[in-house]
């Protein structure tokens, strides 16, 4: 399934294919405020290797996003039990190494999903996994 994804509304929904997509989306645009409309404002996110949240957690993702880095997730599976949604993704992530040549990681990766009570979905924990060390 292709979900077509319009960066300028994005909304995550209980559907883990849209998600999936949605989330790809703005973490490729490399646009901090897109990526962090996806997550609550009390998320937790080890993107940068430690557990942050609030400003830490928008900083971290600033300076990531950045560099250009472009993810491609594929689930894994996924859980919904009422207003919480669990999903496991691997994924590959291309950025660019400190010497300026492109690098691939891979990893998997843990996500929960909250809905609020308007019916909007939010990332509540972002639990990024890579398979090897950075090679730096």
């Amino acid at each position: 399934m292709t979900a077509s994804v319009n960066l300028d509304n994005l909304e995550l929904t209980d559907d883990p294919e849209i998600q999936n997509a949605v989330f790809k989306a703005a973490f490729n645009s490399g646009r901090v405020e897109v990526f962090d409309g996806l997550y609550r404002e009390d998320s937790i996110s080890n993107l940068s290797g430690v557990p942050l949240s609030g400003d830490a957690r928008r900083e971290a993702a600033a300076q990531i996003l950045a560099s250009g880095p472009k993810i491609d997730p594929k689930i894994r599976y996924a859980h919904r039990a009422g207003d919480v949604s669990l999903v496991v993704v691997d994924f590959t992530l291309d950025i660019t190494g400190p010497d300026g040549q492109p690098v691939r990681l891979t990893g998997s990766c843990t996500d929960v999903l909250r809905r609020d009570p308007d019916g909007t979905w939010y990332m509540s924990v972002d639990r990024p996994v890579l398979d090897q060390e950075l090679p730096w």
